[in-house]
């Protein structure tokens, strides 16, 4: 049996009709930057996700460079986040000249860890940037009371956690904004780049509309800051209003694979001695499962075992950013942040996509169990 890691194919037939209808309204229009489509889909996702703005950008990794700048974030300035996570986090910080502050992670959720936040904060220090990573909220409560107590910023990078909760709050309620990621492979879906940033602030909401077009702000040709080309097309913006709707039901058979998975497999992972890791959803979080990522001390061997049955697997991300050459300037070394580290070495995403069957969910929990129970005989022997 063939498992893909992802099947965007299986997801554009069961909408082909609809998409191919608003692909081709758009072009019929010929209004292909901004428009109703673009204002809809903004005004419909931050309602999704608590907030009074939407703000519609090029590409994830744009939404966060263009709230770290509506929010004052420069040169020199701190910025403390994660070093387990994608590039464009730390990208982000870096091309405003800010300097990344990285703080290890909590080693059940693989988010910041909070507890170790405060002893990184120095005078330099503007902003918080915890990742939801893998489609689970970072601890808001915590962060915000962080953010309050020491005058900070707080951005969430939640590109991986749309439809998210935590105490049964969205993830755009709590902090100065909160920035999505459209990217093809995401639980909601672009087909290409696009992104968009959420905030309760009404004068963040105004600059980061002005910083999107070029700095503009009341005529097209009037510039009132140094600005970008960074908006988020109508021909994406209308592929994701046929899509949106679909969101929790995807997002729900994403936790009930989920769930096949733990059923499956909490006997062998707790026979395997800690060999054998599987997520950790915390009581009060909603996780919609972007990704589901067990750990394995031999991952590589495990890896493999699954590619030769025909199941994809990837791994994210396999060093973390305080290790990466583009960051070598920044100081950190080899030991900084040892959970970071150690998770980076045995993470494994497994297929997750709604689109999934409970039949390729048990097979692929099934060659687990086989690799698993082989490992046990050959070390008897």
């Amino acid at each position: 049996m063939k498992v893909p890691l992802a099947d965007l194919r299986a997801q554009y037939y069961e909408l082909k009709d609809q998409i191919d209808t608003a692909i081709a309204d758009v072009i019929e229009t010929g209004q292909f930057s901004g428009g109703a489509r673009v204002a809809n889909l903004e005004h419909e996702i931050a309602n999704l996700c608590g907030a009074k703005h939407g703000i519609g950008v090029a590409s994830g990794t744009d939404a966060l460079i263009l709230a770290l700048d509506a929010l004052g974030i420069g040169r020199d300035d701190e910025v403390i986040t994660t070093p387990f996570t994608f590039g464009a986090t730390t990208e982000a910080i870096a091309r405003m000249g800010a300097r990344p502050v990285y703080v290890d992670i909590d080693p059940d959720t693989y988010n910041i860890d909070v507890n170790r936040i405060e002893s990184r904060i120095t005078k330099r220090t503007k902003a918080l940037l915890p990742v939801d990573l893998y489609g689970q909220m970072s601890n808001r409560e915590a962060l915000i009371a962080i953010a309050s107590r020491y005058g900070l910023r707080l951005i969430n990078d939640s590109a991986q956690s749309i439809g998210s909760t935590r105490h049964g709050i969205p993830i755009a309620v709590q902090g100065d904004a909160s920035t999505l990621s459209f990217y093809p492979t995401k639980n909601l879906a672009a087909y290409g780049d696009g992104g968009m940033i959420l905030t309760n602030d009404d004068e963040a909401a105004e600059v980061l509309r002005s910083l999107r077009g070029h700095g503009t702000h009341g005529h097209k040709y009037h510039y009132v800051r140094v600005g970008y080309c960074s908006r988020l097309d109508a021909m994406q913006a209308a592929v994701l209003a046929v899509k949106l709707p679909l969101l929790v039901g995807w997002n729900d058979a994403r936790r009930r694979n989920a769930h096949v998975y733990n059923r499956l497999l909490v006997d062998v992972a707790q026979e395997s001695g800690g060999e054998l890791v599987l997520p950790l959803e915390t009581p009060e979080s909603f996780h919609v499962y972007h990704q589901y990522t067990i750990r394995h001390r031999r991952r590589g061997e495990l890896q493999a075992f699954l590619k030769e049955r025909q199941i994809g697997t990837e791994i994210y991300y396999p060093a973390p950013l305080h290790l990466q050459p583009a960051y070598t300037p920044l100081g950190y070394r080899e030991g900084d942040f040892p959970i970071s580290e150690r998770v980076a070495n045995e993470v494994l995403s497994l297929p997750i996509h709604p689109e999934l069957t409970e039949e390729q969910v048990t097979y692929v929990s099934q060659c687990i169990c086989e690799f698993q129970t082989s490992r046990v005989a050959s070390s008897l022997h």
